[in-house]
């Protein structure tokens, strides 16, 4: 609405004082034209908007002028739950309201502090999602979200990897873990946990449901990471390991890598120090040792050590004996990781507000 978007943008110019066009229109996610065609219906209501020409001109509010229309609709109060992740927020459709409530509360702080808030936004940026993986489609997240809010049943259609199936859920709250959603709900009497990407079609019904007396959210879904991490790590590998080895454990096995490098035996001579690492079934584990390649020996148990071997001459026989013409010299550069290698370099780029040069006017309508 641009009622809306008017206060938006007034409430840019009180927090963050003088702004170009280019840069409200960028926060407002709108043209340039449009926000001087705003500009102009602020100033027509009254609001002195001064227009600073030149290049290091832009907008901002005439000196001491202040606006008190920083109260917080209900959908805005929701939002705040979000205040840092905005990306989550969005996918669940409180974008706009998460947005227009930061810059109320913003504008509500005396000077001092909204400029510590502003020091802070750009020294520090949260991105939670794992590197290198797509996000995962969730067309039916707002959808759900809303039937988790109102406590409505939904009825849905669930892809399981044994095919499709039909359910009646009572939807108890969202979860995020790593970048993907998952719907905590109650069917037949049972809670168990869904990963929202994978409904298919979701249609709230208008029935109601009461909430499990003292259900916690946070408690179940750490009670079920806990049960499900006990289900796949069936047996423990003791695993002789090179420093490098080491150093890519966390990388490769998470949580469980951490912990083993905690109990790691005393290093030998040459570096290589042993670890008790948890793993999954023999097919599963073979695939994850393979991935430290000639840096791990599996020691134990012995099944586990002769399925590695047994992969080992498959991928030998798989490859053959080595070529006369293959090159002699190695790379010795296997401590390169996917972060190491990701080009976090950012071109920053800003411009001004292309006025002829001048003097400072208040804009009117």
């Amino acid at each position: 609405m641009r009622a809306d978007r008017l206060i938006s943008l007034l409430l840019l110019l009180q927090n963050r004082g003088r702004m170009t066009a280019p840069e409200l229109a960028a926060e407002l996610e709108v043209s340039v034209r449009t926000v001087y065609r705003d500009v102009e219906a602020l100033g027509a209501a009254g609001v002195p908007v001064v227009a600073d020409r030149g290049p290091a001109g832009g907008y901002r509010l005439l000196d001491g002028y202040r606006t008190r229309l920083t109260g917080l609709t209900g959908a805005e109060a929701d939002s705040l739950s979000f205040a840092g992740a905005p990306g989550p927020a969005q996918e669940l459709g409180l974008g706009a309201d998460l947005a227009t409530a930061r810059l109320k509360l913003e504008a509500a702080l005396p000077a001092g502090l909204a400029g510590r808030v502003r020091h802070i936004q750009e020294r520090f940026h949260l991105d939670a999602p794992a590197w290198f993986r797509d996000a995962d489609p969730v067309p039916e997240l707002a959808r759900i979200a809303q039937a988790v809010w109102d406590q409505r049943v939904l009825h849905a259609d669930y892809r399981r990897w044994r095919g499709q199936v039909h359910r009646v859920l009572e939807p108890l709250g969202l979860v995020l873990k790593g970048g993907i959603w998952y719907l905590v709900a109650r069917s037949d009497g049972s809670v168990r946990s869904y990963r929202v990407s994978r409904f298919l079609s979701v249609t709230v019904g208008p029935d109601s449901f009461d909430r499990p007396q003292g259900f916690d959210l946070a408690g179940y879904w750490q009670e079920s990471a806990d049960r499900l991490e006990a289900a796949r790590y069936r047996q423990t590998a003791r695993v002789r390991l090179s420093p490098q080895a080491r150093k890519l454990l966390p990388m490769q096995f998470g949580a469980a890598g951490v912990r083993a490098l905690a109990g790691a035996g005393p290093a030998d001579p040459d570096g290589w120090a042993e670890v008790d690492l948890p793993v999954e079934a023999d097919p599963v584990a073979v695939s994850d040792l393979l991935r430290l390649g000639p840096e791990a020996e599996v020691l134990a148990p012995p099944a586990l050590r002769e399925a590695m071997r047994e992969a080992i001459a498959l991928l030998a026989a798989r490859y053959g004996p080595p070529s006369d013409s293959a090159d002699d010299t190695a790379d010795d550069t296997a401590d390169d990781t996917a972060d190491d290698r990701a080009d976090d370099r950012a071109e920053k780029i800003s411009s001004g507000t292309r006025q002829p040069p001048g003097e400072s006017r208040v804009v009117r309508g």
